[in-house]
């Protein structure tokens, strides 16, 4: 039987080597997600300087959705985190999705990211 736990090492490991080859620069930094049951993080970071230069969650209380583990919180974070990026002046990004398969929230909140203007 495949636990949870294992599950997550799993995903870890497939993170840490797709990490291996994806950094972020100041011009194009790295747009990373994470996933838990109840929420979706999203930031932006410089891997070189060691930087986040935005955040965006379902935990901000800039989006207002009922249930935050849903793909519709996704979206607002997606576009929240795009936003936010405008504002910085950044419109390119690299995609780290997490080790996470790109379907359901992962995706939603890329396309949502996509749609606000940001590049990947």
């Amino acid at each position: 039987m495949i636990t949870k736990a294992d599950k997550n090492v799993a995903r870890k490991r497939r993170h840490a080597r797709v990490r291996k080859n994806l950094a972020g620069t100041q011009e194009r930094p790295r747009l990373n997600v994470y996933r838990s049951n109840k929420h979706i993080y999203a930031q932006l970071i410089d891997d070189i300087n060691g930087k986040t230069l935005a955040s965006a969650s379902t935990v901000d209380k800039d989006i207002s959705v009922e249930s935050t583990g849903t793909v519709e919180a996704a979206k607002q974070v997606g576009e929240l985190i795009a936003k936010r990026a405008q504002e910085n002046g950044t419109k390119a990004v690299v995609f780290d999705r997490g080790g996470y398969i790109y379907h359901g929230r992962i995706q939603a909140l890329a396309e949502a990211a996509r749609e606000a203007g940001l590049e990947f």
